[in-house]
């Protein structure tokens, strides 16, 4: 049987199309992602954007028709940060649930944690041992810590790499006040994160990791293969925060491994891994390639 998840963030649209195997375990059999930003104005409007509804419902509707294509016998949708702060957040889950042709599932930051953690502990919990999962979004930050399949700790925190780039970084490149701000502002928000469990290993979720790893490596393709599993130091994501603070945003649109429309909201989600890991005391994070809408397949089809 085939499976397939639409997940709805502030910056992104990402599809997975799964199969089950006689095990219980799936595969991936297709995976896309666009970057539509539905959160577009968000934290300074309160309002969804016309033009990014109009781009993310297109986005919706085309990965529909791919999982069905494909063979999905059950769709699931689901949006994130930027559907639950906008208040016309209506107004784009009905288009986007008649594009997809099931409603769309907002989901609590809450769960959204808990989805980002299942997704980590099925690939990097083997033996049951500690994790702490941040989830760097571009409306909000997930952290989870848990032991096993328990969660010992979850919130989710309204910085995200859209949000934070809107609210603070203005100039090209950004200034030292900027990035000053937005560090500070971190600095209060992360304040409420407790410690992780002592000999936790800190998984590192979503877009923002994910292209860190790939502007490491160099990587002129997308390869998901190496860049899943792929640790980052502290020190290493610290310097790349720094590097791509320093540039112009045309030097970032080139680099090797950085997704053109991912360019102007790198600085900001940068920033925010390595606020975390300096927090929280970690010296390596490990990437996942996966993510929500992993997670929400295990939720709803894997038994």
């Amino acid at each position: 049987m085939r499976y397939a998840t639409i997940d709805v963030g502030t910056n992104t649209v990402l599809l997975l199309v799964a199969e089950r195997r006689p095990d219980g375990s799936f595969v991936a059999v297709d995976e896309r992602m666009e970057i539509t930003r539905l959160g577009r104005g968000v934290d300074r409007t309160g309002q969804l954007d016309p033009a990014a509804i109009a781009d993310t419902v297109a986005a919706v509707r085309r990965f529909a028709a791919a999982a069905r294509d494909a063979g999905a016998a059950q769709l699931v949708v689901t949006a994130t940060s930027a559907a639950r702060d906008a208040r016309d957040g209506s107004r784009f889950l009905a288009a986007a649930g008649e594009a997809a042709g099931v409603p769309v599932e907002v989901i609590s930051g809450d769960l959204e944690a808990e989805l980002a953690y299942e997704s980590a502990r099925r690939d990097f919990g083997a033996g049951g041992g500690d994790l702490a999962v941040v989830d760097i979004g571009g409306g909000s930050t997930e952290l989870i810590y848990g032991s096993g399949r328990q969660i010992l700790f979850r919130r989710s925190f309204d910085v995200g790499a859209v949000r934070l780039t809107e609210r603070w970084l203005h100039d090209d490149p950004p200034s030292a006040g900027e990035l000053r701000a937005l560090r500070g502002d971190l600095a209060s928000v992360l304040a409420a994160a407790p410690p992780p469990p002592p000999g936790a290993k800190l998984v590192g979720i979503a877009g923002t990791v994910t292209t860190l790893v790939a502007i490491h490596l160099g990587l002129d393709t997308w390869d998901g293969g190496r860049v899943h599993g792929m640790e980052l130091t502290a020190a290493e994501v610290r310097g790349l925060a720094r590097k791509l603070g320093a540039m112009p945003l045309a030097e970032r649109r080139k680099l090797p491994g950085l997704p053109e429309k991912r360019a102007d909201v790198i600085v900001a989600g940068a920033e925010i891994l390595a606020a975390v890991m300096e927090k929280l005391g970690f010296s390596a994070v490990t990437a996942s390639d996966r993510g929500v809408r992993w997670g929400m397949l295990y939720e709803r089809f894997g038994g």
